[in-house]
């Protein structure tokens, strides 16, 4: 199977936030398109913006320990702009990421068969 390691994270965009929160947004992802590991990275929002969902899909555990310490940098203006609703991670995540990710009180699904044509 693949080393690769992705999940969705649902977050609620606290009121008032909006703007703060897209600010932080558009921060992260130019940061994030520089890691060669990350391989998907895509924010969605709910038709009224109160919701954002998060796709991101990494090449292996070395690329999102890469991406852990750039949201380092921007944790505190995230978590200030919104909370998380739910995460489901997918893969083979190693303890240390499971620790790291402990926060978001993620569920876990390891793939059993199947393939991706990209």
């Amino acid at each position: 199977m693949s080393d690769e390691i992705q999940w969705h994270l649902r977050v609620k965009i606290k009121p008032g936030q909006l703007e703060a929160f897209k600010s932080v947004m558009t921060e992260m992802v130019a940061v994030t398109r520089q890691e060669e590991g990350m391989l998907i990275y895509e924010w969605y929002f709910s038709e009224d913006e109160t919701i954002c969902e998060i796709h991101e899909r990494y090449r292996d555990t070395a690329a999102v320990l890469v991406h852990a310490n750039s949201f380092g940098i921007f944790a505190a203006r995230f978590q200030a702009a919104a909370i998380p609703v739910s995460m489901n991670v997918y893969g083979s995540p190693t303890e240390g990421v499971r620790t790291g990710l402990a926060p978001f009180k993620p569920d876990y699904y390891e793939m059993k068969d199947g393939f991706a044509r990209l």
